[in-house]
């Protein structure tokens, strides 16, 4: 059926009833979050019944999910409506339909939404032991000989062996190599390759970046960073990278905040997509607020952005709101 299918942008779920009466019962179409298959599942009788649950399968047997998450029911479009529905924040270790239902003392029948936001995803081990995240990943695994480089790396770099260049940043100073910067970003290597200030005193001045933020970035051009480092400073970062031209970590940092657009921070990430040319996560906002109607939950918000939003993103979210409230 055609309302059977459930979109998904980031950690978001959104599944579109469009015909639900008295006594019936759907089941949606699976979707992927995570490593899992998803399905929801509604029934009507004395309450709507809402279940959540990973389609059975070996990887939901042998890996369960523990999810926590928030539940929303609400009807579509802009108007008074009715009062959505929204469930307290759950924790549950999912492996069949019965394991989550949530009675919704409620008339909806007809049309309506229902959302689920994953707050945390995590893996739970057959063998047993601490639950492991499905985010942020830690990335792939690495060969032995590359693991190798990057101890010698990460040396160079904490011990300063053989360091021939000095960078200084808001609040201190670090020592680095001009061979790895070169390497990792155009920018750098036209510093030391033409007869500019910083060819000849080996001083980068990096005023714009605290010390633990530079810190990072180096880490990250010397391939040693480690994950909750890129989490923490990633907005640095994506600054630094579109500065300095590293490709790479730019397409890192947007991918990033791809992953986990929320109504707190949807406004911040859309003005960052504009300052920093960031297709992909311009398209991924603009969807959570249009296209799954996030746009209601943040009036007051996108108020105060417009006061000091620049006039191209003004223009565009005006022509998506005209493209998705056109009349078929």
């Amino acid at each position: 059926m055609a309302d059977s299918k459930v979109e998904t942008i980031s950690r978001l779920a959104q599944w579109r009833i469009e015909n639900f009466g008295p006594c019936s019962y759907k089941k949606s179409d699976p979707f992927r979050l995570g490593i899992w298959n998803w399905h929801f599942s509604i029934e009507k009788n004395r309450y709507l019944y809402i279940r959540l649950f990973p389609e059975p399968s070996r990887v939901s047997k042998e890996q369960p999910p523990l999810a926590r998450f928030v539940l929303r029911v609400s009807s579509p479009g802009p108007g008074p409506g009715r009062k959505p529905y929204i469930s307290p924040v759950h924790e549950r270790l999912l492996r069949t339909s019965e394991d989550f239902v949530w009675p919704v003392d409620s008339t909806f029948l007809g049309r309506f939404i229902i959302d689920v936001e994953f707050l945390d995803l995590k893996i739970c081990h057959s063998n047993g032991g601490e639950a492991s995240p499905v985010w942020p990943a830690d990335g792939l695994m690495q060969s032995v000989s590359t693991q190798s480089t990057l101890r010698c790396l990460s040396r160079m770099l904490d011990e300063g062996i053989h360091a021939d260049v000095t960078i200084n940043t808001a609040d201190g100073s670090l020592r680095a190599h001009k061979a790895i910067l070169s390497a990792t970003s155009p920018v750098f290597q036209s510093m030391f390759s033409h007869d500019l200030k910083e060819k000849e005193s080996s001083i980068i001045h990096i005023v714009d970046m605290s010390l633990e933020s530079c810190m990072a970035l180096l880490s990250y051009l010397y391939g040693t960073i480690k994950q909750e480092d890129f989490w923490k400073h990633r907005l640095a970062l994506l600054g630094a990278a579109n500065k300095y031209d590293i490709a790479d970590l730019k397409d890192a940092c947007e991918e990033s905040l791809l992953e986990d657009i929320n109504s707190t921070n949807v406004l911040e990430r859309l003005q960052d997509a504009w300052l920093y040319q960031l297709n992909k996560l311009k398209k991924g906002c603009l969807m959570y607020l249009f296209d799954f109607g996030k746009i209601y939950d943040v009036r007051e918000e996108v108020s105060n952005f417009f006061r000091h939003a620049d006039r191209e993103l003004m223009t565009e979210m005006f022509q998506e709101v005209l493209t998705v409230w056109k009349p078929v």
